[in-house]
C-alpha cells in the first residue's frame, strides 16, 4: 500500500472514537521500523492533518477546518548550531541549554520557531501542557492567558504532552499541538485519541 494512503478515511468510520483507533492504527504501520523521532512526527504529523481533513463528519473542509497540526520539543534535543563566516556574533539561535520548546515537524501555516518555559512569563497553551505534564483542551483561544497566535484564524486548540517512559522514569520531551478554526473544536473524545496517539509516538521513538 503507497504511504500517501494511510491517511484515507473510510466511510464507515462517523465517530470521533471510531476515527481516532483508526489514525492509531494506521500511525502504528507508519512507524513500525523506525526509531528516529525526526522522522516519525513527521509522518505522524503529516497523518493526523490529512487524515482529519478526510473525515468531514466532524471535521472536513470548511469553518470546522483543523488548520495546524505538529510538534514542538524541548530544545535538549536539538544540537547547538554552528555557525561559519563572519558576524556569528550577531546570530541569534536557540541553545540545547535554555529551556524552550522549538519548533518541529508540523502541517499548515508558518508557526513560532520557538517557545520560552521560563519563569516570569506568562506560559501559553503548549507551554502549560508541556509543565504540567497534561493535555489542555481549549475551547476558545482567545480568552486563555498568554495565548501565542501564530494564526489569527485559530479559535480552539488541544495540545497534549509527548511523555517518554524509560528506565529511569518518565520525561516530557515535547508537546503535540492542534489548531482548528473552530470554536470548541475538540471534546474528550479528541483528547482521549490523542493522548492514546501521543504515548504511542513516544514510545516508538528513540529521544
Amino acid at each position: 500500500m503507497p504511504h500517501a494512503d494511510a491517511s484515507l478515511v473510510p466511510t464507515t468510520i462517523t465517530t470521533k472514537s471510531q476515527f481516532w483507533d483508526h489514525v492509531h492504527s494506521q500511525l502504528g504501520y507508519l512507524l513500525d521500523g523506525q526509531r528516529h523521532w525526526i522522522t516519525n512526527l513527521a509522518n505522524a504529523s503529516s497523518l493526523i492533518y490529512h487524515s482529519l481533513l478526510a473525515f468531514p463528519a466532524h471535521f472536513g473542509s470548511g469553518d470546522r477546518t483543523v488548520n495546524w497540526c505538529g510538534f514542538y520539543l524541548h530544545s535538549s534535543l536539538f544540537p547547538d548550531p554552528k555557525f561559519i563566516g563572519s558576524g556569528e556574533s550577531n546570530q541569534r539561535y536557540v541553545s540545547r541549554n535554555e529551556d524552550k520548546l522549538l519548533l518541529g515537524p508540523f502541517c499548515g501555516k508558518p508557526a513560532c520557531q520557538f517557545i520560552d518555559l521560563g519563569t516570569g512569563k506568562t506560559p501559553g497553551v503548549c507551554a502549560d501542557a508541556f509543565i504540567h505534564k497534561q493535555t489542555v483542551v481549549v475551547r476558545d483561544v482567545h480568552s486563555y492567558p498568554g495565548h501565542i497566535a501564530c494564526d489569527g484564524e485559530t479559535n480552539s486548540e488541544i495540545v497534549c504532552p509527548l511523555v517518554y517512559k524509560g528506565s529511569n522514569g518518565s520525561i516530557v520531551v515535547g508537546v503535540l499541538d492542534l489548531d482548528c478554526l473552530a470554536p470548541s473544536g475538540f471534546d474528550e473524545d479528541d483528547q482521549v485519541g490523542l493522548e492514546r496517539i501521543t504515548r504511542l509516538i513516544a514510545q516508538m521513538c528513540e529521544w
